[in-house]
């Protein structure tokens, strides 16, 4: 019998480019994630996403009750998929788009009773159909095993009625597996490509660890006077790769340059395959060890091949140097090609006298954004073993700079609150910092994206687990009348940092159940006994504004008499008076009659990133189009099937 899981009938595809619209319903942070998880889909298979532009069918993203979606292509016209309130999660709207993609769950498989076992008396009355089991005529599961770790099972808990679990693992060791939703599991993206027939990803470029003799064919270039090495181990440092980290006999390789070896200012090149760029930016990650002298530097470029330079050119994009240090150091540059492209390595033996060299591995290349900070937490095993649960168990990042100017510091309660324990709980908060006599305050519409980094040494088969805030501001705080994201002096309590300066640090927002113990050591969270959180930073402003503008565009139905003040526009909507406020680059209006103003004022800027704009580009052009076409196109809704997910 052919095993079954998604849903059989080429009538259920949609094409390998979805057309979609965000409705105004959905909440500002949801936005945000559903653009996040394209990207994600877009990184892992051959599945784009577009602003429908008028195509006979589409997906109408909503706030509605709940988390839910049709499955498969129902050819309807607009088909709705529910991202509601508690939805804004990266793994939970993936598991909706699945299902619009045409996935059932997984505990629905035909041969789901050999793997687990549904309890129906625990089951909440009503919601039964959520654990319905699909035989080989309905769905097809495409030859792939059942898959405790996939993104679209239920968890032991869903739906249940008590406090016992409905649904029990046959095996006991993945009863706390099942559920997850951090991102696509293995199997989860050798059935979604079976299906859609994708033999490569869109936004992937590159990745190598040197575990074969080929180097993923790059090159030693003629330009330099040395070599690279690849080597499994260096007296003075590394002691092993940091793909294996040494666990595996006979593997575990990186490229070394012996800065012990040569002479001042004595070179080494290493060049990548010629690539082929799509979509005009590309973010660069890999892993440095330096255990040479701190002079010793690493140069990452590139050599282009413009069509009026054939023979290419080398730029300079990023010098790395530092102290040597006895660990793995993560790395990421944003290169912004347009032409093919080579990515190079170029080791420089500064003056000093080096007893190792420089080291690289793990290199991933992909046409994404890259993160803006990094936060290394050492010792990890450590601090589970003796932070106390609860503000004692309390640590947090070194601050972080928005590109506004806003300071930003990420807290973590290693083994989780005092009323959610053996979890890691993580929180964004605002600080006092060097410009917040300039901002605009409360904080108004940045996103912050917190990532804990599956170090899996190819990016495509990570399962990192993210979470995001925004700074919405008019959201007060639970405990007081004040803005959450008001100025840190006026709402904060005063901190310090290690080095004993004083500072205000905000309320913060985040989630006490970000990951669960047992989750962190399931992946390649903690390496080398340390972690990574990577955090961005985004302006929303800007998509608030290109919605706002948007709304005035086509336009038929204008009001008698304008109440709007500041030049707003007035327009009728279901018979009522509607302003639509006037924005710019870095302010807006708001409000009934568009009476408040919003701004950012940047008269100081820190860490200003060509990255950031080209983002901020694609978030005006993406939801520009998303509510213009709303707005001409829309038609009426159709009933669907619901498929809910658990809370």
């Amino acid at each position: 019998i052919q095993e079954r899981n998604s849903i059989i009938g080429d009538q259920y595809r949609w094409p390998h480019i979805v057309p979609y619209v965000l409705e105004d319903s959905l909440e500002m942070n949801a936005k945000g994630l559903i653009l996040k998880a394209f990207e994600q889909y877009r990184l892992k298979t051959c599945i784009d996403f577009k602003p429908w532009e008028g195509e006979e069918n589409y997906i109408s993203v909503f706030k509605g009750s709940g988390c839910w979606s049709s499955v498969g292509n129902r050819q309807q016209g607009l088909q709705q998929l529910s991202i509601g309130a508690n939805c804004d999660r990266i793994g939970t709207i993936q598991h909706e788009f699945l299902h619009a993609l045409g996935f059932w769950h997984e505990q629905s498989r035909s041969d789901r009773d050999d793997y687990v076992s549904i309890v129906w008396d625990r089951i909440q009355s009503g919601k039964e159909n959520n654990f319905n089991k699909y035989d080989d005529k309905t769905s097809d599961f495409l030859n792939v095993p059942y898959d405790y770790t996939s993104v679209m099972h239920y968890s032991k808990t869903a739906f249940r009625n008590g406090t016992e679990p409905t649904i029990i693992t046959n095996i006991p060791d993945f009863m706390d597996v099942i559920g997850q939703r951090m991102d696509f599991s293995d199997y989860d993206l050798q059935k979604l490509n079976k299906l859609y027939n994708c033999s490569s990803s869109l936004s992937f470029m590159d990745t190598c660890s040197f575990e074969l003799e080929n180097i993923c064919g790059m090159i030693q270039s003629s330009d330099d006077n040395s070599d690279w090495q690849r080597l499994s181990q260096v007296p003075a440092g590394p002691n092993t790769d940091h793909t294996n980290m040494g666990e595996c006999e006979g593997s575990g390789y990186f490229m070394h340059f012996n800065t012990s070896a040569v002479g001042e200012g004595s070179t080494a090149l290493l060049e990548s395959r010629i690539l082929y760029p799509r979509r005009g930016f590309q973010c660069l990650q890999f892993y440095l060890h330096n255990s040479g002298h701190e002079s010793d530097r690493l140069h990452v470029g590139v050599r282009e091949y413009p069509s009026d330079h054939p023979n290419g050119t080398l730029r300079l994009i990023e010098e790395i140097r530092g102290s040597p240090v006895d660990y793995w150091q993560l790395h990421h540059v944003s290169l912004n090609v347009t032409s093919e492209f080579r990515v190079v390595f170029q080791g420089v033996k500064g003056i000093g006298l080096s007893n190792g060299g420089l080291s690289i591995d793990d290199i991933n290349l992909s046409e994404t954004q890259c993160p803006h900070h990094t936060w290394h937490i050492r010792n990890f095993t450590h601090l589970l073993n003796t932070s106390p649960e609860g503000k004692e168990g309390k640590i947090y990042s070194p601050p972080f700079y928005s590109s506004e100017g806003y300071a930003f510091q990420v807290g973590l309660y290693v083994n989780g609150t005092e009323d959610s324990p053996f979890n890691l709980a993580i929180y964004l908060h605002l600080i006092s910092g060097a410009n917040d006599d300039w901002l605009q305050w409360p904080c108004a519409w940045l996103q912050g994206t917190m990532i804990l980094l599956d170090q899996h040494p190819d990016i495509r088969l990570r399962m990192s687990n993210q979470r995001s805030v925004t700074t919405d501001p008019l959201q007060v705080s639970e405990s007081t009348s004040n803005y959450t994201w008001d100025r840190p002096d006026k709402v904060g309590t005063t901190a310090y940092f290690p080095n004993g300066t004083a500072f205000k640090r905000g309320p913060g927002s985040g989630t006490n159940a970000f990951l669960t113990h047992q989750r962190l050591r399931s992946r390649d969270f903690i390496k080398e006994d340390g972690v990574f959180i990577l955090l961005t930073i985004e302006g929303m402003n800007t998509l608030m504004a290109a919605v706002a503008v948007c709304n005035t565009i086509n336009t038929q139905y204008p009001c008698p008499d304008n109440p709007c003040e500041n030049d707003g526009i007035c327009i009728i909507v279901d018979k009522a008076p509607v302003c639509r406020c006037p924005a710019g680059d870095n302010w807006w209006y708001m409000g009934e009659k568009c009476e408040r103003k919003g701004s950012t004022q940047e008269n100081t800027v820190i860490a200003v990133s060509s990255t950031i704009t080209v983002f901020v580009v694609m978030l005006i052009i993406t939801i520009t189009s998303i509510v213009c076409l709303k707005k001409k196109y829309s038609q009426g809704k159709e009933n669907r099937e619901k498929l809910v997910l658990e809370e």
